[in-house]
């Protein structure tokens, strides 16, 4: 039998990409500083300052499932021009490349939500998302029309954070005061403030984090004290995925983790832990989220581990 929670608990998961150590000019994270936001996001990350493309830059980069979604934006300095877009959960790796001009002179700048924080900042329901990647004004125009202008004039990764975080915390104080209007810089417009958030999302996705995605739906269900049907319609509004297919990710993410942080692995334990059938069917199902076995993986993720140590001024 499962424990029951209320509200989400503050359970620490950091969900980790294929190379969790790659600090370059075109990729850096920055963890949100005040702990509310922190609830929702799980890292802003881009290029440190503007950099000049070349074509070592075009390197496709491994993608895997990480249980986040993101809102993207693609700088050009050179032509003075900002892509803004929202990538849905993925559940399937990918390669990523960057397809900008050569000789441009370009940025990127990231907000990465874990899956279930994005949508209470959403204006729209994230259902039929998963693996898509859409225009930010899609579900985030509020965002995007005070955030896009900002990006041409904050060049560096910490001054774009910082913008950023403020933001939702305004949002987040106008919203729990009440407020119908939120306040936007002189010749923007006001949009209406609402944070959605609902206590079955928080009590299935602490439940789901606790059993590090060891957990089936109908007990999810059961303790959430809704139909099984009801909650894979929830889940959909508000994730983009079912509640088993979250489960099976933070699974993943969870045994992605252990492998990195714990020098002394092994799969025999594992299985039991993460409830996998056998070490064929946690094998099986690694290789089927990160499109390599576990010592391909590590090898991966160690590539761009000779730059940990790159500073940067951000």
């Amino acid at each position: 039998m499962l424990r029951k929670y209320g509200k989400m608990k503050n359970i620490v998961y950091k969900p980790l990409t294929a190379t969790p150590y790659r600090q370059n000019e075109a990729y850096r994270e920055l963890p949100p500083e005040n702990p509310e936001p922190a609830k929702y996001i799980r890292c802003f990350w881009g290029s440190s300052q503007p950099y000049l493309k070349e074509e070592k830059h075009a390197v496709p980069s491994l993608v895997i499932p990480d249980t986040c979604v993101d809102i993207i934006y693609f700088i050009d300095h050179t032509d003075n021009m900002v892509i803004g877009g929202f990538c849905g959960v993925n559940d399937a790796a990918f390669r990523s490349g960057d397809n900008r001009k050569c000789g441009h002179l370009i940025s990127t700048f990231a907000i990465r939500f874990y899956a279930w924080g994005a949508y209470p900042f959403a204006e729209d329901s994230l259902h039929g998302t998963v693996n898509g990647f859409y225009d930010v004004n899609s579900r985030f125009a509020w965002l995007d029309r005070i955030l896009r202008q900002q990006l041409l004039e904050k060049c560096s990764l910490r001054e774009r954070a910082e913008i950023t975080e403020e933001m939702f915390l305004r949002r987040m104080s106008a919203a729990e005061a009440g407020s119908t209007t939120e306040c936007v810089p002189t010749g923007g417009m006001s949009a209406s403030v609402k944070i959605r958030e609902n206590s079955v999302i928080d009590r299935a996705v602490s439940q789901i984090l606790m059993h590090k995605g060891a957990v089936n739906a109908a007990e999810l269900a059961h303790e959430c004290f809704v139909s099984g049907r009801q909650l894979e319609r929830i889940f959909n509004e508000y994730i983009g995925v079912t509640p088993k297919r979250l489960c099976n990710l933070v699974r993943y993410q969870c045994l992605w983790n252990e492998i990195m942080d714990n020098p002394g692995f092994q799969v025999s334990d594992a299985v039991y832990r993460y409830g996998y059938t056998d070490q064929s069917h946690l094998l099986r199902e690694f290789k089927r989220y990160h499109t390599m076995d576990i010592r391909q993986a590590k090898a991966c993720a160690y590539d761009d581990v000779g730059n940990i140590q790159y500073s940067f001024d951000m």
